[in-house]
């Protein structure tokens, strides 16, 4: 019987009730109840991890309802904790709600969302006002909601006013559940809007969470951890547990044993490696996880190939346009990356949305929380702000950076009529001419572009370089500053199979007087001296390209080291 693997399916009693297929979260529960002092708490995690099916699971176990649902438990990890946990099983009234897909271009249009969002909330509980449980006024307020006549108070209110009625009503404290929090203040941002929408979420979570004697807990998830002078400034008791925290680490994404039962259920225990490389690779903690969006994509697939799902899934706008923005400022790091190393950066829980323009510090945290990097703890750093060893998770991930250094190139280049595949072309059929026109176009335009700002030779360098390696990849690799011969080439490009053509470029910048012609000399003669092309020759690439390229300014010259690239020299010039 082939796995019925679900795709999209977020609400768990659904997903039980079909039979599909479900790797099993409910110690999520246990974890949760095993702390009763922590009323309030924050579980941020990558978008498609799992965070909606979790709170999903989490209503269906706490809520209060006439149906016995326990069939949707039996046999999983709750169920067996023993009888201290089922004795909170369908035992509280419970406040679910889920911004996820509130994502508008002007305030006005998020507020009239969030508006209708309050007011099916409310309906959902709107046999309160049969109960007996509200007083006159309180119903006035409740109906005003329904009707979408509230005022702007009423609505910052609706989160404690809802569980104080339920609180009366049914003899329990509330059970709060928002999913998604933080999507409405990731298009404020993006739409300029997120003053008045950081505004209306500080008081609507702050009444709702802190200090409310109506509430048993309250769990929020979302991507991020919005700065807390922004949002969470009044909410102390609220507890962060982030995906570089080791608390709830095993909830949100498959670990290593998990990947390996579903793969061997379905036959393709065999493609293991494939699927490690193209979706394994987060830390949780000190948890090594899974993309489980990506995984079961991958199950359910009928050629079972490791395409990239998960990056499918979104445009990921902010992402692309925050690395274009700051492109300059980490292109060398980004290059690193490329080559499948690391940076060590210190990262800060919370992310201020305001800061990712003038921060690359803030943009890396971004990368980190939303899944498009790795973070490892190192043993430097302070304890308030602790340095991690961060680098590219997986091949999927890989390809947002390449796709969107490749098109920052491009843009490069055609500012000045060039473009990336005519440079490409150039460089790997060792046409210095048109390699040389195409690389003074990219110059030009980086400078020009940045006008205002003071570039130095190796910032523009540096870009290129990035460039170059995302426009070459897979095909190539590309590394900058590695050891070949007897020393050091500046850029080194090395084909995957033998018989294709290698590159190695030697980068000068003209100093104290020197012309581009004495810079290209000096190239050639250290690409001579150092047989920097050893490494080529090793790998059977063939022909070997060795170029020297000078830079002045906006002036670039290239030439071919002809002549000493074949073999090793006999001798040093």
């Amino acid at each position: 019987m082939s796995q019925r693997i679900p795709i999209g399916v977020s609400d768990f009693r659904d997903l039980r009730e079909r039979g599909l297929v479900y790797v099993d979260k409910s110690h999520l529960i246990q974890e949760l109840l095993d702390r009763p002092g922590l009323l309030g708490l924050l579980l941020p995690r990558p978008r498609r991890f799992g965070k909606t099916l979790n709170l999903s699971m989490l209503r269906y176990f706490f809520e209060r309802r006439d149906e016995d649902l326990s069939h949707l438990f039996e046999g999983l990890a709750i169920w067996r904790a023993g009888e201290a946990y089922r004795a909170h099983f369908q035992r509280y009234p419970v406040v679910f709600m889920t911004f996820r897909d509130v994502k508008a271009p002007t305030f006005e249009a998020c507020w009239k969302a969030i508006q209708k969002k309050i007011e099916a909330l409310f309906d959902e509980h709107r046999a309160l006002l049969d109960a007996g449980a509200l007083s006159e006024r309180e119903e006035r307020d409740y109906r005003a909601i329904l009707d979408g006549r509230a005022d702007d108070v009423l609505y910052q209110r609706a989160l404690f006013d809802l569980s104080a009625y339920l609180h009366r009503a049914y003899g329990e404290q509330a059970v709060i559940l928002i999913d998604e929090y933080d999507e409405p203040i990731h298009a404020g941002f993006v739409g300029g809007y997120a003053r008045e929408v950081l505004d209306f979420f500080r008081a609507f979570l702050t009444g709702g969470i802190k200090d409310n004697p109506h509430l048993s807990r309250a769990v929020l998830t979302g991507i991020l951890r919005v700065a807390r002078e922004s949002i969470f400034s009044g909410l102390n008791n609220i507890g962060v547990y982030s995906l570089l925290r080791t608390e709830f680490s095993t909830c949100f994404g498959f670990t290593e044993p998990e990947v390996i039962a579903l793969l061997r259920d379905g036959g393709a225990l065999g493609l293991l490696a494939s699927v490690r490389r193209a979706y394994n690779g987060y830390v949780f903690g000190e948890t090594v996880v899974y993309n489980p969006w990506s995984v079961l994509s991958f199950l359910a697939s009928d050629d079972r190939r490791t395409r990239s799902y998960w990056v499918s899934t979104s445009a990921n706008e902010l992402i692309r346009d925050l690395l274009v923005f700051h492109a300059l400022d980490v292109e060398d790091d980004i290059a690193v990356l490329l080559e499948g190393g690391a940076i060590e950066q210190r990262l800060d829980e919370n992310v201020a949305f305001d800061q990712l323009p003038g921060s690359p510090r803030a943009l890396f945290g971004l990368l980190v929380f939303s899944g498009y990097l790795r973070a490892e703890a190192t043993e430097t750093g302070t304890t308030h702000v602790p340095s991690y060893r961060l680098s590219i998770p997986n091949d999927e991930v890989r390809e947002v950076y390449t796709s969107t250094f490749r098109d920052w190139m491009e843009e490069r280049l055609s500012g000045q009529g060039a473009s990336s595949r005519r440079l490409v072309r150039a460089l790997l059929s060792g046409d210095v001419a048109t390699f040389e026109e195409q690389l003074r176009a990219f110059v030009t335009n980086v400078l020009s572009y940045h006008e205002a700002r003071r570039l130095g030779p190796e910032e523009v360098y540096h870009g290129f370089v990035a460039g170059l390696l995302a426009t070459l990849e897979p095909d190539y690799e590309v590394r900058s500053n590695r050891e070949s011969g007897e020393g050091r080439p500046d850029v080194l490009v090395r084909p995957r199979q033998p018989g294709k053509p290698g590159i190695v470029l030697e980068m000068k910048v003209a100093r104290g007087g020197q012309t581009l012609e004495q810079a290209l000399e000096d190239g050639i003669a250290q690409i001579a001296r150092r047989d920097y092309a050893a490494e080529l020759r090793a790998a059977g690439a063939s022909p070997v390209h060795a170029l020297a390229v000078a830079f002045n300014g906006k002036q670039v010259a290239v030439r071919a080291a002809t002549g000493v690239i074949g073999s090793r020299p006999s001798s040093d010039p």
